[in-house]
This record gives C-alpha cells, structure tokens and sequence, in this order.
C-alpha cells in the first residue's frame, strides 16, 4: 500500500446525469474515499462540478484545480468513472498526458483502472475510445429517432412556429404560417436576419409564446426542415 503518495479526488455530475444515473455527488466522493483509504492514499482535496456538462473541459473549473492540485502534488487524481472525468478520447488523453508529465497517476473506480502500471495506461486509453464510441452510437440513434419524427410530423420537441399539436401529430397553423413564407419572402429579397426580425416585430408580428423576434430566431425558422413544407 502507498502511504505517502497524496490523493485527490474530483467529482461531477450535471443535473440530467443525476437524475438519469443516478450517481450522487456524495456518493462518488463517498466511493472515492473508501478506496484511498483501502489502498493506503490520504485524501488531501476534494473537488467537485455541481451541474455542470462535461463536454468541455474549460467549463468545469474545479476539474481544473483538481488538475492543478494533483500534478502539483506528483498524487493520484480519483474518479468514480471516466465519464465523470471528460467526454471526448481527445481530452481524455489529454488529461493522462498531463497527469504523466507530472509524475501523477489517475484511479477510476468504475473501469478500474489505475495507472500506475503500463497495463494500466494501456486499458485507460482503449476504455476511453469505446466509451467515445458508445455516446456517438447514441447520439445516432437520438439523432435517427427525431427525424423519423419530424418526417413523419410527430411533435418531436417544442411545437415550431407554424404548427399546432394535435396528440402526437403538427398540424399546420394558418396564421403562422404566414409569417414563415414572408420571412423566407424577405430573405430571398437579401434581408439580413436582424432586419426580418425588425420588420417582423415593426408590423406587429409575435412568435409562439407571444414573444419578440430576433435574429437568432429567424435563423432557426430558416434552418427547420419542417418550415420547407409550408413555403
């Protein structure tokens, strides 16, 4: 057992994560404790992300303390799995790159894995590119799911301007969908998307909710498969 080399242990998780998951804050760093003191690490910082997306790994500041804290103290960065860690093979990588460079090592519970041994590294760098695998394969999937949905006039999401719900079917909402044809009237005029939220706002036109539009909405208006349909 190592009784000198300090752990640091950093947590995530975002508030889909939790719910879908079900891996508590309290119960990584409970897990995490548990096997520093079983494999003779003493804790000496605990780091989380509370709600926070792992896409990138700029947005998650304490991961990024935690980082500073391990290298600096040549320690071991715990984990309760690698999708708490980063969501990419890239940044993954990364990370260990930076954990080697600096005599540090890294323990996820879930795969365990340690990298303390060359075999270690070896299984920390193959998980990491199936479990890539894995959330693109879902992404897929998601992404089939939504445009058989939309192909098929499903409500799939938000009702879009231009559509009311009907059970589970859109159906075309006359009044609304006036105001699709004459934004794509005014950008084939060569309209910016700023000036057809301005026009549309001056001749006192509202969007779902009742609410102003703006450029960013009409660029959505533009880019929606569904509103092809109607002009």
């Amino acid at each position: 057992m190592n009784t000198t080399k300090p752990a640091i242990i950093y947590a995530r998780v975002s508030t889909a994560g939790q719910a879908e998951e079900g891996v508590s804050l309290d119960m990584q760093e409970e897990k995490a404790r548990q096997w520093a003191e079983a494999n003779g690490y003493p804790v000496e910082g605990v780091f989380v992300d509370r709600g926070i997306s792992g896409r990138k790994m700029e947005n998650r500041p304490e991961l990024l303390k935690a980082l500073d804290a391990v290298c600096a103290c040549s320690g071991v960065l715990i984990v309760y799995s690698l999708s708490r860690l980063a969501r990419s093979t890239a940044e993954t990588i990364l990370i260990a790159d930076r954990l080697e460079r600096s005599k540090a090592d890294l323990t996820s519970l879930t795969e365990k894995i340690d990298t303390t041994s060359a075999a270690g590294k070896m299984v920390f760098r193959v998980l990491a590119v199936i479990a890539e695998f894995e959330r693109d394969v879902i992404a897929e999937r998601i992404t089939a799911a939504l445009r058989h949905k939309r192909d098929h006039m499903e409500v799939y999401n938000n009702t879009p301007l231009g559509f009311d719900r009907a059970g589970k079917k859109l159906i075309h909402n006359a009044e609304e969908s006036e105001i699709i044809r004459k934004v794509f009237r005014l950008r084939k005029k060569g309209l910016s998307m700023q000036k057809i939220a301005d026009r549309l706002n001056a001749d006192g036109y509202h969007g779902k909710n009742g609410g102003k539009f703006y450029a960013v909405t009409i660029q959505k208006i533009l880019k929606n498969p569904l509103h092809s349909v109607i002009t």
